[in-house]
């Protein structure tokens, strides 16, 4: 009952921390190494788990979603074509090497973060789009995509900047196009992994429930909280993971 609990609550303090700051498995992925995961399982599980936050979310933003599917669907062939490779990726190398490589990719997510600037971006009229611009930001997306699928982190940090600029959007919008794409993604990498990967269902599911339940109070948080100290508080979080996880892999 314990351990159910804690899963519970770190589900829905990450479900949170992804609709305000995108860096739900900073949360979640710990979570699950300490209850008994080993790095690579509490990888694959979480991506489980993540998929729950986009249904939490879509359920708080269904009508400002109205209208915006078929640019929602842009996005998605880019990134989802990411999260395939993303999740190829994971199955083919060992265990050792996604050790070895997580410190860093938790080290780039959390400067991901702060180079974002914690900030609510405006309502979003008439910008300035250069050609070669829309073709990073796209390029950027299939890139996140791989992320997404390897490790994901703070892929939603990635997924925000471009959609940001991509989108004329409102803020809210975008974010809730932001955390739905990315739950679409996780679904794509977790079905490639159910055929070359084991995923510990158990944890799996009691962080879904609090994925749902973090991203539907995450989604309407946005209004009311300050991003930028969320994200220095994210940071900092980050950091000491990275340390850990550094030492953990190259050290002990």
């Amino acid at each position: 009952m314990s351990e159910a609990a804690f899963l519970i609550f770190a589900g829905i303090l990450a479900g949170i921390v992804s609709a305000v700051a995108s860096m739900a498995s900073l949360v979640s992925y710990p979570a699950l190494l300490i209850a008994g995961c080993s790095p690579v399982a509490a990888n694959i599980t979480n991506t489980a788990a993540l998929i729950f936050t986009g249904p939490g979310v879509l359920l708080a933003s269904a009508k400002k979603m109205k209208g915006h599917w078929l640019e929602f669907g842009k996005y998605c062939l880019f990134l989802l074509s990411g999260a395939v490779i993303g999740g190829l990726l994971l199955i083919a190398f060992p265990g050792k090497v996604f050790e070895k490589v997580v410190p860093f990719l938790v080290l780039f997510s959390s400067l991901g973060l702060m180079l974002s600037g914690g900030k609510k971006a405006k309502k979003n009229k008439h910008k300035r789009k250069s050609r070669k611009g829309i073709v990073a930001a796209y390029v950027g997306l299939f890139l996140g995509g791989i992320y997404s699928g390897y490790f994901g982190a703070a892929a939603g940090v990635l997924h925000l900047i471009c959609i940001n600029y991509l989108s004329d959007d409102e803020f809210f919008t975008i974010n809730a196009m932001k955390d739905i794409v990315g739950a679409i993604a996780n679904l794509v990498a977790l079905l490639i992994f159910i055929f070359g990967a084991s995923v510990n269902w158990k944890m799996a599911i009691l962080l879904a429930i609090g994925f749902f339940i973090g991203g539907y109070l995450g989604q309407y948080s946005i209004r009311f909280l300050s991003l930028r100290l969320v994200a220095w508080i994210t940071f900092g979080f980050s950091i000491i993971l990275a340390s850990w996880l550094f030492y953990s892999a190259y050290i002990v």
